[in-house]
């Protein structure tokens, strides 16, 4: 049930700019004698800004549910074409109005010097000739669903998205796994230079932006419109080099480890998914509403506050689960700012990683509900290496009750030992892409030939030694195509290896306190935005911290419980 509006009526929808208009107008205009008004203009604002995230929400979920619905991909389109381009300018004259009001330093509540520091920081690079541009980059980016969303094959005479077609890569049948494997590739490569075109026009409009804003590259542009304040470039690179140096050769132990189980000669990319513990693959669930059941049985008994979220979700019609033709890929927890129940959006077969999935979009749902009574909306807004401690913490606490997913001991064992080395495994596909984007941006005007030898370099450099890509070498050329972070959403990413850290750290914790652990970490949640970075860490008991020395420690957290399995 949502809040009350003050400010807005309660029978106000997005029909168009000409009903928004009116009241951002009231708030550019309003006279603002004492930090008592003030507060009360940014709580009205907030309201504002609540309706028109939620709108812009739904019209988002309804399309990446079905992107091949023309009503709903012109819904979306025409937010962002006709709404959020007439919002950008009144945007940056309210941001200036709070910013060069007298009042603003006595509004000593938690959160309001984050939220100066953010207001300064979007005014600065606030730019009016960006405006269309950010709206041809959101048309635009929508393609890579599009063009994912459509994508199928043929295997035992179904018809299967990739996600479906992915699951025969756990068969314990490598002819099985291998013909999956090829069936893929193919299917993606086809629409190779279709991605390479669609990857080339955002880079040149990504550059544009930046030059625009007085930046020399879009990678520095973005490290200052995301508000990365806590940590540099520099820092990137340092993580980078520490994931090769500490982590990279744990790829080679298991890939070994793998190869030998397996009895192979040569171990090839389709013999990377199968959990070579057991026979055939794990099956936590077999449908999306025994997903549903599973999940909210084994949050209640981490948090029965946690279970009731997810439950409401439910009731609500909050979860969309199952994979389908037409749906865009991935999978998203999409806060509903006025209502404060979230969305989440997956494509689930039956398969571990979804499984995973459905705990990692839980953890950021919890996020949600604990922010949702936040005062303002920008103190919901956290910045992504918070966001994804909240997620990849869940993953973990989690884990501690899969057996509700896996009653069978052996198949449980399974499922953890292979989540955590998939754990240890991400950090370096981490490293691969937030590395390529950098090579990317800061080289805007290379060509397609010369990104795909920047890409080979990168992740080879990242990747194990052992597995064979004799005569699959154009697969691997283009392996990043399916990161949908490149072209939807830029330079989010490294967040995933900073949150990782962190939450090896919480699991830790909660390991050796389950109870202070989870309470530390549900108090760093709750804070939302209104800390910077490290606080919020400091609060989860934890160091925001990725240095070569913390990720050795933390890494060998991770050894010594898989020794344990």
């Amino acid at each position: 049930m949502r809040k009350k509006r003050t400010f807005l009526t309660e029978e106000f929808k997005v029909e168009n700019w000409d009903v928004v208009k009116p009241f951002f107008e009231k708030l550019e205009s309003r006279e603002i004698n004492n930090a008592h008004e003030l507060n009360q203009w940014f709580l009205d604002r907030s309201e504002l800004e609540s309706v028109l995230s939620e709108d812009l929400a739904w019209r988002y979920i309804r399309m990446t549910g079905d992107t091949a619905n023309k009503e709903f991909v012109d819904s979306f389109n025409f937010f962002v074409s006709e709404i959020q381009p007439n919002v950008a300018p009144y945007t940056n004259v309210l941001n200036k109005k709070a910013i060069e009001s007298p009042y603003i330093e006595e509004l000593q509540e938690q959160g309001f010097d984050i939220l100066r520091r953010t207001l300064k920081k979007d005014f600065e690079i606030f730019r009016e000739k960006n405006i269309p541009l950010f709206t041809q980059l959101d048309q635009e980016a929508q393609q890579y669903g599009a063009i994912s969303g459509a994508m199928t094959v043929t295997i035992e005479g179904k018809e299967l998205t990739l996600q479906q077609a992915s699951d025969y890569l756990q068969s314990s049948d490598r002819h099985v796994r291998e013909n999956a494997y090829r069936e893929i590739v193919s299917r993606r490569l086809k629409d190779k230079d279709n991605l390479d075109d669609l990857l080339d026009k955002l880079i040149q409009l990504r550059n544009e932006v930046a030059l625009n804003a007085d930046f020399s590259n879009f990678r520095d542009y973005m490290f200052r419109s995301m508000g990365r304040f806590d940590y540099s470039a520099e820092d990137c690179y340092a993580f980078h080099k520490a994931v090769k140096s500490e982590v990279v050769p744990l790829l080679n132990e298991f890939a070994k480890e793998r190869k030998q189980a397996l009895g192979l000669d040569q171990l090839k990319p389709w013999d990377s998914n199968i959990n070579y513990l057991g026979t055939g693959p794990l099956k936590p669930f077999e449908t999306g509403e025994e997903l549903e059941e599973k999940t909210i049985k084994c949050f209640t008994q981490i948090d029965p506050y946690l279970g009731e979220c997810i439950s409401s979700m439910k009731q609500m019609g909050h979860l969309d689960l199952v994979s389908r033709k037409g749906k865009a890929p991935g999978g998203y927890n999409y806060p509903l700012d006025e209502t404060g129940v979230p969305f989440i959006f997956m494509n689930a077969t039956s398969s571990l990683r979804d499984l995973v999935t459905m705990v990692h979009e839980g953890g950021h749902a919890l996020h949600s509900f604990l922010t949702k009574d936040l005062p303002l909306n920008t103190f919901k807004q956290v910045p992504s290496e918070v966001a994804e401690l909240a997620s990849m913490s869940m993953e973990l606490i989690s884990m501690e009750y899969w057996d509700i997913f896996f009653p069978n001991t052996e198949d449980l064992i399974r499922a953890k030992r292979e989540h955590l080395e998939s754990i240890i495994s991400t950090l370096p596909w981490v490293a691969t892409i937030d590395k390529f984007q950098h090579w990317m941006y800061l080289n805007p005007e290379h060509t397609a030939e010369q990104r795909k030898d920047a890409w080979k370099s990168i992740v080879t450099e990242f990747s194990n030694s052992i597995t064979d890509w004799t005569g699959l070498e154009e697969s691997l050329e283009y392996l990043w195509q399916k990161q949908l972070h490149i072209f939807e959403v830029p330079f989010y990413y490294i967040e995933y290896g900073m949150a990782q850290l962190g939450a090896i750290a919480v699991w830790k914790n909660y390991k050796e306190n389950p109870e202070m652990g989870y309470k530390a970490y549900k108090e760093a949640l709750k804070l939302g935005y209104t800390k910077p970075i490290g606080a919020i860490y400091e609060a989860a008991g934890i160091k925001f911290d990725f240095s070569k020395e913390n990720i050795k420690n933390l890494i060998g957290f991770v050894q010594s419980e898989l020794s344990k399995l």
